[in-house]
């Protein structure tokens, strides 16, 4: 049983049932995706979310590959400008970053289809399972409330806050930017133009916060600091706001998953870069059950070469 389908849960039950295996997908939400967000706002989608990923990886290389020749995701941009104590905002390279016109979800909800996915259930123990297999695809806070051994994973890995708020403005009133890491700022970390990364162009932008101001009742600081820090002439209406309680993890194990008392944890909290990571994360935890279980029913067969004669 797979609890929690993010790319982690998904992943991990595709590879499940590529090898032959029974799994049940359940999903407290209403739809697929976890932290790849992405509501409709006046009838567009607005990644509240994960703001973008990166592909390290030859075997992600090979799903995202197949995503951008179905139109699922484009190259979206290599380089993040950067605001700081310095006046002026140098460029900062880095990998290609891929967004996807219709929001992350869309990658989702793509690896959700066909698999058994039960949605609006909301696992609170795991009492009743017996000997089932079990994995816990979500953060590590997360986990430990449906099972509490996973607590000594959450404090590890030490999980933070953030608030996405997506500003809406009459018209596009910024300098062309793609996005932003905003340097030792009390509110912000990234600014996103989601217009640019959903290649529509509409006047909006999505900000990430600090944990410090990871509260609902903040966006109007974080519009407010947005507009300092870009320099706008003027507000932007605040279109959407989600918290989310759980981000990131400061601490992210190397690991693939983790192992607790026979339950593994999987999800973004183990290695980097995030959507990547979630992606390895549940296809190794997948890899674990399927090959403990392959190794359960050769150790129930009778062994033919010692047979007697």
């Amino acid at each position: 049983m797979v609890v929690g389908a993010g790319i982690a849960g998904l992943a991990c039950a595709r590879l499940l049932i590529e090898r032959g295996l029974d799994v049940r997908v359940l999903e407290r939400g209403e739809v697929p995706g976890g932290r790849l967000a992405s509501p409709e706002v006046d009838g567009r989608p607005v990644d509240l979310g994960a703001a973008y990923f990166t592909v390290s990886d030859p075997a992600f290389g090979t799903v995202v590959a197949g995503w951008h020749e179905r139109g699922l995701v484009r190259p979206w941009t290599s380089r993040f400008a950067v605001y700081g104590p310095s006046p002026h905002s140098p460029d900062s390279p880095g990998p290609q970053r891929w967004s996807a016109p219709g929001g992350l979800g869309s990658l989702a909800a793509d690896l959700a289809a066909g698999l058994p996915v039960e949605y609006g259930v909301a696992v609170r123990d795991l009492a009743g399972l017996g000997d089932a297999r079990v994995v816990l695809a979500m953060p590590a806070p997360q986990a430990a409330a449906v099972h509490r051994p996973a607590a000594a994973v959450a404090v590890d890995q030490d999980w933070q806050p953030s608030l996405a708020v997506a500003l809406r403005y009459p018209a596009r009133c910024w300098p062309d930017f793609a996005g932003a890491f905003v340097n030792d700022h009390p509110v912000l970390i990234t600014v996103c133009d989601d217009g640019d990364r959903r290649g529509d162009r509409a006047p909006v932008l999505v900000a990430h916060t600090t944990p410090g101001y990871a509260w609902e009742d903040a966006a109007a600081q974080v519009e407010a600091a947005v507009r300092e820090v870009l320099h706008l002439p003027s507000a932007g209406a605040v279109a959407a706001v989600r918290r989310w309680p759980h981000a990131r993890p400061a601490h992210p194990y190397s690991s693939g998953f983790a192992s607790v008392e026979g339950v593994l944890l999987a999800g973004d909290g183990f290695g980097r870069p995030r959507v990547e990571a979630a992606w390895h994360s549940g296809r190794a935890a997948g890899r674990e059950i399927s090959g403990k279980i392959s190794g359960t029913e050769s150790a129930k067969k009778p062994s033919t070469g010692d047979a007697p004669r």
